[in-house]
C-alpha cells in the first residue's frame, strides 16, 4: 500500500484490510470482489490484484509460506527487484541492495550521478552502486536507514543538508548541485482522453459493470462507457435491452491518471420497461446504501453519491442537452 501512496492515507486502509485479511490463508481465499472493495479509493488497483494472487501463489504453491530469500520473492506477482530485496533484509536478514525512489536520489546526489534514473543506463549503474555499498552485518538497519535518510533529510525539495551525515563528501553538496541533481524526467505532454459514462437509472437502482481484471480500474465495478458523440438511448437498448425515457448531461469531471488525463462526461440515463439482458455475468444493479462500500474507482463512487438514488439530496449539477 505504501508504494506510490502516502503513510496517512494509507494507514486506514490498512487497518480495515488486516482486521478482514490478519493473514495470508483468508486472503487467499477471498474473492477478488471483497479485495477490491477494500482497496476502492486507495487507487494503482493492479498493486490489490497482485497482492491477491501472491497470496494464492504463496498458498497453494510454497505450502502457505512466504519464501525467504529475494530471489523468491520476486517470482510473485508485482514484487519487483527492490521490493524484494527490502522484504529479503527487513524479514530474513538477507545481504540484499533496495534501489527506491528515495535511495536513488540518495546516491545521485552523494556521488554526483547526473541523468535520469528512470535511463535502463543510468538505472544500472546505481544498481552497481547499491550492492558495493552494502555492509556485512546489520543490513536491515543500514536499509531502513538509507530509506529514511531519502524521505526525511535528503528529499526532493529543500533538503536538509546542514543535518545529513554525508555533507562532509556529498558531491551535489560540494558543488551546488541539489537542486539539479537527480536528473528530472523528461518532460512529455500528457496526453487527455475523453469517454461518456452512462448512468442507467431504474427503479432507484443504478447499473454497473466490472471491468477487465487488467488495465485501468481492472476488477472494479464501474458505469458503462460509451463514445460522447453515440447515440445513447440506441446503445442501451442494443446493449441492455432498455428503453430509454430521456437522457441529460451532467458536468464534466476530470480525473488524473500517471500518464493521461481523463475527461468523463456522465449522461442520465431514465430507463424503462423491462430490461432483458441486464442479467449477463459482470453487470448488477447497485442500490444507493451499497454504493460506498463497493468496489468502484473513486471518481465514479463520488459522482453516484452525489446523485438522488433512493434518498434525498441535493440535485447535481446539470448541462443542457
Amino acid at each position: 500500500m505504501l508504494q506510490q501512496t502516502q503513510v496517512a492515507a494509507v494507514i486506514p486502509y490498512f487497518e480495515r484490510f488486516m482486521k478482514s485479511f490478519p493473514d495470508l490463508r483468508p486472503l487467499a481465499r477471498a474473492s477478488a470482489d471483497k479485495v477490491m472493495q477494500h482497496w476502492s479509493g486507495l487507487g494503482y488497483y493492479s498493486r490489490a490484484r497482485n497482492l491477491h494472487a501472491a497470496a494464492k501463489i504463496i498458498a497453494a504453491e510454497h505450502g502457505g509460506e512466504f519464501p525467504r530469500t529475494a530471489a523468491g520473492i520476486e517470482t510473485l506477482p508485482g514484487i519487483g527487484r527492490s521490493t524484494a530485496a527490502a522484504i529479503a533484509a527487513f524479514a530474513f536478514g538477507e545481504r540484499a541492495a533496495i534501489l527506491d525512489g528515495n535511495v536513488k536520489r540518495v546516491l545521485c546526489r552523494a556521488f554526483g550521478i547526473a541523468g535520469f534514473p528512470g535511463d535502463k543506463k543510468i538505472e544500472h549503474r546505481l544498481w552497481a552502486l547499491a550492492e558495493s555499498l552494502l555492509p556485512s552485518t546489520g543490513i536491515d538497519i543500514y536499509t531502513q536507514a538509507l530509506m529514511d535518510l531519502g524521505a526525511t533529510i535528503c528529499t526532493r525539495g529543500k533538503p536538509a543538508c546542514e543535518r545529513c551525515p554525508l555533507n562532509a563528501d556529498c558531491v551535489a553538496h560540494r558543488d551546488g548541485k541539489t537542486g539539479v541533481l537527480p536528473t528530472p524526467r523528461p518532460k512529455k505532454a500528457v496526453p487527455t482522453r475523453t469517454t461518456a459514462m452512462l448512468i442507467v437509472l431504474h427503479e432507484d437502482k443504478v447499473l454497473l459493470e466490472l471491468r477487465p481484471p487488467t488495465g485501468i480500474w481492472g476488477g472494479l465495478w464501474s458505469l458503462p462507457e460509451a463514445d460522447t458523440g453515440a447515440d445513447w438511448p440506441a446503445l442501451c437498448k442494443t446493449r441492455y435491452g432498455a428503453n430509454i425515457a430521456k437522457t441529460e448531461k451532467l458536468a464534466p469531471l476530470a480525473h488524473g491518471f500517471t500518464h493521461f488525463t481523463l475527461t468523463i462526461q456522465p449522461v442520465l440515463c431514465a430507463a424503462t420497461g423491462t430490461l432483458t439482458a441486464i442479467g449477463e455475468p459482470g453487470r448488477r444493479w447497485f442500490a444507493h446504501d451499497e454504493i460506498s462500500g463497493a468496489a468502484l474507482p473513486a471518481p465514479v463512487k463520488r459522482l453516484l453519491l452525489g446523485l438522488p438514488l433512493g434518498k434525498p439530496a441535493r440535485p447535481a449539477r446539470r448541462v443542457a442537452v
